[in-house]
């Protein structure tokens, strides 16, 4: 990846990072955790992995992407939205009464959605469908997900793991957002699912460690890896829960906390601070 390319990615993430901030003070709740440590990894596969056309959000051979642990919905909207699928201003709508950005992502009112999701452990089945209609109707579509590290405790995940190596979807790639912090605690406090790499190898997965998933080098690494596989693909992503603001990075109680005004301030002053240095 060329110096300029990582720049670019760099400040739309940090852009996207305003919006997710933006928007949750706005709408005084959200999960703002969980949604900083995704956004570097949905900022790569919008802007550089996917084919994706914000003019025709239902093109039937753009990529599709699954956002599994649903309520991380400020990232995908803050992404969506400097993507060009949406204005900017709609981020401020979030969870507001008659917005089409409700706490949860819904394919039937946002452009760019490819799948509702927020009950855990079910987008990663959608994800899977979603490749094996592909294979069955000869498309070239591929299919993202990304999937948080808590909510691999949940047993639809393996169901759908299980069938997905079992019929070799090699076009299905998928996303654990290994931040290691849930709404309870660490992953190990509340019910250790590692290790990660080797459950998915034993479904029938090719399996990836990204030992910085909020580093755009090695998302690019990672899925340059991927890309030959004859196996479906799963990518253990190690992110900072909360990443770019400092009072929330691995901190568990901004899972699912809106900051109050004094914080809001501080958390862009800090991104706005990030992004002129890199002008």
């Amino acid at each position: 990846m060329d110096k300029q390319t990582k720049l670019e990615l760099e400040k739309t993430a940090l852009k996207a990072r305003m919006g997710i901030i933006e928007g949750i003070h706005a709408a005084k709740a959200g999960h703002p955790g969980g949604s900083l440590s995704c956004v570097d990894i949905l900022t790569y596969l919008y802007f550089k992995q996917m084919k994706v056309d914000p003019k025709n959000p239902k093109w039937e051979e753009r990529d599709r992407f699954v956002l599994s642990k649903g309520h991380a919905a400020p990232a995908l909207y803050a992404v969506l939205a400097q993507r060009g699928f949406f204005d900017e201003k709609e981020l401020l709508s979030l969870r507001q009464i008659g917005s089409m950005l409700q706490g949860h992502p819904d394919l039937k009112k946002i452009p760019g959605v490819d799948m509702s999701t927020g009950s855990l452990g079910q987008g990663i089945s959608a994800a899977v469908g979603m490749a094996l209609s592909a294979k069955h109707f000869g498309n070239n579509f591929k299919v993202y997900a990304v999937l948080g590290d808590g909510e691999i405790e949940e047993g639809q995940v393996w169901e759908a793991a299980m069938f997905a190596g079992n019929h070799k979807l090699d076009n299905l790639v998928i996303f654990v957002d290994n931040n290691n912090l849930q709404i309870d605690g660490t992953v190990e406090e509340v019910n250790s699912p590692h290790p990660i790499d080797k459950k998915f190898e034993a479904f029938g997965f090719e399996t990836v460690i990204l030992a910085d998933g909020n580093d755009f080098e090695q998302i690019e690494e990672a899925l340059n890896k991927a890309s030959g596989s004859k196996k479906p693909v799963a990518i253990i992503a190690k992110t900072v829960k909360g990443k770019g603001v400092s009072y929330m990075e691995n901190a568990v109680n901004w899972h699912g906390a809106a900051p109050n005004d004094e914080l809001y301030e501080q958390a862009m002053a800090e991104l706005k601070d990030a992004l002129a240095k890199m002008n």
